[in-house]
């Protein structure tokens, strides 16, 4: 094997031995790893806004609150499934609901919801994604 004088093995935690360029870069990485459970919360959200139609419903809520019927009447989604998508939302803190006698009105549940989404539209309208999934479909 042609080696570096800076390269490094090291076991990782399974016992397996693994190539390290710069250790020094590496610990500070795994310093700063969020927890596995943070990290598994934080793979929850980003699941919730990988739905087509859920990502619609939260783009509707950019302009501030709708009920369940306006916002089924904008994402062309019956309104048993929009409640059922706010459902799932409301559990994730994704967004939140307001009581006005028997309407539920629905809004993003605060800023870093509406920067999640703000950056990942602008990175869309800047960028041609290429999707290899995509490929062969008409």
């Amino acid at each position: 094997m042609n080696s570096s004088s800076s390269e490094r093995v090291v076991l990782s935690p399974d016992g397996c031995a693994v190539r390290v360029i710069d250790p020094d870069r590496v610990a500070a990485v795994c310093e700063r790893m969020p927890a596995a459970d943070d990290l598994a919360d934080t793979a929850d959200i980003f699941g919730l806004l990988s739905d087509p139609n859920r990502l619609r419903l939260l783009v509707a809520l950019l302009d501030g609150e709708l009920c369940v019927c306006d916002l089924a009447a904008v994402t062309g989604q019956s309104e048993s499934a929009v409640s059922h998508a706010l459902r799932l939302l409301r559990a994730h803190r994704i967004v939140v609901a307001r009581r006005a006698g028997r309407m539920a009105y629905y809004r993003l549940d605060d800023p870093h919801v509406r920067m999640l989404l703000d950056v990942a539209l602008a990175h869309t309208e800047h960028t041609e994604a290429i999707h290899p999934e995509r490929d062969g479909a008409d």
